[in-house]
């Protein structure tokens, strides 16, 4: 799936582009009158028309070429960038896209929580100040002269323009979706949507991609697009089934941050990992191994995203001086035997996975170690960076050459890091189409942390953390 993004300046281009790029896709900016990249396979193709404080008649022909370089590569996703602060020809340009693709319909959300951009009851605020009080209001070509964002369109463009409050939006994707379609049966051609944060941009995303037609596509600064980007590739990724595997071992409060974001966020079933039976070297390891992989290796087939874990909340943590009393090897050693317990599950699931393809996440030394050691991999290839501390690549040499893995530091990461990392992976499998066996090539998803470990009264309800 190829997505084209249509901006009105260069440097507006560029962030729409690299917050795609940060989700895994290969995306290039293409300067106004350049030669278009026929040739080289990008994902995303971002169109700079340096046509912000152009005459409106340039401004829609250069849209209009645009779109069209675009529609011959392909694009299958559209989207127009605009200014964070509604400055140049918005109504103009979107207006040309709706006269080229017949029927279609634009959502737009210029909020931009990040850089404190937000609109509420339709108004935009800039750092808590309305739009038409800020430097927009002074622009020396095209100044903004009032905050109301419906009423900022409706000057510019000769389709119906409607809205979609807060109060909705705070309601759920379902009932967005539902309110987009009656505006759509109603007429409205431009439907403005409040946004105070990006879980509403969420919700936002989630309803379009919920509706096969009429063609709609974002209008925004680019949070928008990027969240819809993702529910697109999200929803691909799953009508191939192919699942992520994920190995957590962290016992740690932000890793326990990390994974209930998840679990709130993501469609996941989780099997927990017994660690004080693999802070062992007696038979318990073994058992647990084995037990755990068969468990996993079943639950595969029908899950979106399976996470393996030490990490249970409510447990305490395994007294490993005690363990290494009983057991006679060092607190390090046993917590040694934690993490290889993870990556020998992951070798034995991986190994008899028959599913197209699968995915997986790695955070602390110690387990991905483990699972580099299990899968007799020469190192991991560098390709990018997710999010600070934590890399994207792919395994070299052994069993599973070319897996692609995503590398995490263990005490780093906001509460979304995991939740980011998993989607950066379904999104991979998706540009991929899920057609490779998972002895080929896959992705892998481990989390490991600082060398304490958590433990419970069963079999499956024990954690791990740090170092592991």
């Amino acid at each position: 799936m190829k997505i084209g993004i249509i901006a009105d300046d260069l440097t507006g281009a560029n962030a729409s582009g690299v917050r795609l790029s940060k989700q895994g896709f290969r995306a290039m900016t293409v300067l106004h009158s350049a030669a278009f990249p026929e040739e080289e396979p990008y994902d995303a193709i971002v169109m700079d028309t340096d046509s912000r404080y152009m005459d409106e008649t340039i401004a829609k022909h250069r849209v209009q070429s645009a779109i069209g370089e675009l529609d011959n590569w392909g694009a299958a996703v559209l989207s127009k960038r605009i200014d964070s602060t509604l400055r140049g020809n918005v109504g103009t340009e979107i207006d040309t896209i709706l006269e080229v693709k017949d029927g279609a319909v634009a959502v737009l959300a210029p909020s931009f929580p990040d850089s404190s951009r937000i609109v509420s009851g339709g108004y935009m605020l800039v750092e808590n100040e309305a739009l038409e009080s800020t430097d927009a209001a002074r622009d020396p070509v095209k100044p903004i002269t009032q905050s109301w964002v419906p009423g900022i369109l409706e000057n510019q463009s000769s389709y119906k323009v409607d809205s979609i409050p807060l109060q909705d939006i705070l309601s759920s994707s379902a009932h967005v979706a539902e309110m987009l379609r009656t505006k759509i049966q109603n007429g409205s051609r431009i439907i403005c949507c409040d946004a105070v944060s990006n879980k509403d941009l969420e919700t936002i995303a989630r309803a379009m991609s919920s509706i096969d037609t009429p063609f709609l596509f974002p209008v925004d600064p680019g949070p928008l697009t990027a969240e819809y980007v993702k529910q697109r590739f999200a929803q691909k990724t799953f009508a191939i089934q192919a699942p992520v595997l994920a190995l957590v071992g962290s016992a740690t409060a932000l890793t326990g941050g990390q994974l209930e974001y998840v679990m709130k966020k993501m469609e996941a079933d989780v099997i927990y990992v017994d660690a004080e039976k693999l802070a062992s070297y007696t038979g318990t390891w073994v058992e647990e191994v084995d037990h755990t992989a068969a468990k996993a290796k079943k639950q595969l087939l029908t899950s979106e995203i399976l996470i393996i874990t030490t990490h249970k909340p409510g447990f305490g943590l395994i007294d490993l001086k005690k363990q290494s009393q009983k057991e006679g090897y060092s607190e390090d050693a046993l917590a040694k035997r934690i993490a290889d317990g993870l990556g020998n599950i992951f070798r034995k699931v991986m190994q008899e996975n028959d599913l197209p393809k699968t995915a997986c996440f790695s955070s602390g030394g110690d387990v991905t170690a483990s699972i580099c050691a299990f899968a007799r991999a020469n190192g991991i290839e560098l390709i990018d960076e997710v999010l600070p501390l934590t890399a994207y690549g792919q395994l070299t040499g052994g069993y599973f050459h070319g897996l692609p893995i995503i590398t995490k530091g263990g005490m780093v990461g906001e509460e979304t890091a995991m939740y980011e990392s998993l989607k950066f992976l379904q999104t991979t499998l998706a540009k991929q189409g899920g057609n490779k066996n998972a002895r080929e090539s896959g992705n892998c998803c481990t989390n490991g942390g600082s060398g304490r470990h958590r433990t419970g009264n069963n079999s499956e309800s024990t954690e791990s953390a740090g170092g592991v």
